[in-house]
This record gives C-alpha cells, sequence and structure tokens, in this order.
C-alpha cells in the first residue's frame, strides 16, 4: 500500500476542502489549521509532507527549521514575503506561488478604488449617509475631469498592466515606474515609461501600487514621497502594506496634501484594535472618515477566483508529492 502523504493548509481557508481534497484526495490527507500566529502551528506541521501557507501569519525559519520531510511549501496566491524564502531554499524545500489567479479583481479593486475617489462619489455617499452637508455636489468640489489626467503606476508587472489598460478606457493618461521591465513594454502598451519614481509621484493624479514587497520596497511610499504628490491627488494600494506608511497616508489626508485614498492592504492584517489609522477612519471628525476606502486585503477576491488559487496551489502541491517539475518556483 502507498503511504499517504500529509498537507497542512496554515491558515485563512478552513473546511470544507472541496478544492484541495478534488485534487489531493487521492495521495493525501489534507488539514486545515485555522491558525493565527506561528505558535499555533507547533506540534501541527513537523509531519507534513507539504504546506499551503496565506497571509494571516509567517513562516518564518523557525516553522521551516521543525519541518522533517516537506517537499514543497506553497502560497495560493501572488505575494510570498511572509515566507523565509532563504531558509527554505537552505533546507532545500522549494517555495512556490500561484501569480496569475487574482489579475483581473486586483486590477478591477484598484481602478474602482481610484475612480469612485476621483469622482466624489465615495466622499459623498459616506457624508449624506450621516447626513453632513447639503444633497448636491459642493462639498465634493473640486473634482477634476478624468480624461487627460495621469495615472500613475508603481510595478507594471500583470496586475500593473492588467490595471493600466483599465485606467486607459476612462481617457486616463497611464505612466508606470518600474526598473525592473524590458524595454518595449510601453510601446506594446500604449503607456508612458517613467524612469524616476520621483517623477512619477510628482506629475500623478492618480498613483495605484502594484509592486512586490521585498527589502527594495519596504518603506518605499511614505512621508517624503507623499509629500510630493500634488495637493489633491490620491493614492491607491491594494499590493502589500509594507509598501506603503498607511499612518502617512492618514496624515496627508488630514492636511489635504491627498484628496482620498483606497487602502485594501495594512502593514498588520488583521490591525490591532489600538490602530490610529482605524481609530481616524472611524473619528467622524477626521478626514480619513469620509477620504479613506479601507478594505480587509480583498481585492483579490471572486469566487470564481477563490476556486481558482485554491485548485491550482493543490496542483503544485500534488506536482510535488509526485516528484514532478513544478510551475512557479520562487526561490
Amino acid at each position: 500500500m502507498n503511504k499517504r502523504f500529509k498537507v497542512v493548509i496554515t491558515d485563512l481557508i478552513t473546511e470544507p476542502l472541496d478544492a484541495e481534497r478534488g485534487v489531493l484526495d487521492e495521495v493525501a490527507d489534507v488539514v486545515a489549521l485555522d491558525a493565527k500566529c506561528e505558535a499555533d502551528l507547533i506540534g501541527q506541521i513537523e509531519d507534513a509532507d507539504a504546506v499551503m501557507v496565506y497571509h494571516y501569519l509567517t513562516f518564518s525559519k523557525s516553522c521551516i527549521d521543525r519541518l522533517k520531510q516537506c517537499r514543497a511549501i506553497v502560497r495560493p496566491g501572488v505575494g510570498y514575503d511572509a515566507i523565509d524564502l532563504a531558509a527554505a531554499r537552505q533546507r532545500g524545500i522549494p517555495v512556490c506561488n500561484v501569480p496569475d489567479y487574482g489579475t483581473e479583481e486586483v486590477a478591477d479593486s484598484a481602478v474602482a478604488m481610484a475612480v469612485s475617489l476621483a469622482r466624489g462619489t465615495h466622499l459623498l455617499n459616506s457624508r449624506l449617509r450621516r447626513g453632513v452637508g447639503q444633497w448636491n455636489v459642493d462639498q465634493a468640489t473640486p473634482i477634476a475631469r478624468l480624461r487627460g489626467r495621469r495615472f500613475g503606476i508603481i510595478g507594471c508587472g500583470r496586475i500593473g498592466t492588467a490595471a493600466a489598460l483599465r485606467a486607459k478606457a476612462f481617457g486616463l493618461e497611464v505612466a508606470f515606474y518600474d526598473p525592473y521591465r524590458p524595454d518595449g513594454l510601453d510601446k506594446a502598451l500604449g503607456i508612458r515609461r517613467i524612469e524616476r519614481l520621483d517623477e512619477l509621484l510628482a506629475t500623478s493624479h492618480i498613483v495605484s501600487v502594484h509592486c512586490p514587497l521585498t527589502e527594495e520596497t519596504r518603506g518605499m511610499i511614505a512621508g517624503p514621497q507623499i509629500a510630493r504628490m500634488p495637493r489633491g491627488s490620491f493614492l491607491v494600494n491594494t499590493a502589500r502594506g509594507g509598501i506603503v506608511d498607511t499612518a502617512a497616508v492618514v496624515e496627508a489626508l488630514a492636511s489635504g496634501r491627498l484628496a482620498g485614498a483606497g487602502i485594501d492592504v495594512l502593514e498588520h492584517e488583521p490591525p490591532p484594535h489600538d490602530s490610529p489609522v482605524l481609530a481616524a477612519w472611524r473619528d467622524p471628525n477626521h478626514a480619513a472618515h469620509d477620504r479613506l476606502l479601507l478594505n480587509p486585503h480583498t481585492a483579490y477576491y471572486c469566487d470564481e477566483g477563490c476556486e481558482e488559487f485554491r485548485t491550482k496551489g493543490a496542483k503544485e502541491v500534488l506536482r510535488a508529492l509526485l516528484g514532478e517539475p513544478l510551475r512557479n518556483v520562487v526561490n
């Protein structure tokens, strides 16, 4: 009788595990831990043949060092900054992701946030619902026409490209900053390449962040960078919380430097109850109450996409268990 493998899902996904078992049931038992922190994994992952990690916790060297027989760590999503890639590499454990599942959804969410903010829709809905202001457009003005305004993209990979195409449909002039994309992408997409981040920030009506979280991009958009943006501009982050200093965003909303911000990702998720960002967002007397559009890391989600990343993640696990070539190794 062939050995049955053990596959552990650390966090986020819980029973029923139909998507994973539909792929793995013939060879592996699948267990979901619903862990909230690394400590919850102690005694639960040591004998795993493969681990699937989401984004509610970090998967550090201490976790990886406890794995006795793991053939792969799979992140059924795009970002893998919470996994210690170097520690896994030292142990000879491949780390894989699913880089394509949420491309359309994140791009849709980013542009939807940007348009809702820039058109005054979010602000008016927020204020009128609680009975503030007259039933007209006055409290949302000035509202600039979108056509011809610059939509600046930081990171023009799969999602950034998809956002660029959507922004173009609104008549926005799209520009991007990404030192790692090859020459000619701007010509292929009919958009403009900007060589310096400072220039992109200083010339964009809307800035949308679409780069991965790395040591290079951590804290890339903080107070000094936001200060370079035109007064009354908009910032959207659907990438990773650590790229943008969200507290600085709240300060910029209070000062009027930013007229609005769409934030899908925070530095700590879920945020602590005493988060100053949440306090400002919930305070009717703070500008963030009406001008900050806050979501709980959901830009990636749609029903079809959820099935897709779970199934694709499980298929990568299956390839690892069967000794087949892996599709998306990131370490």
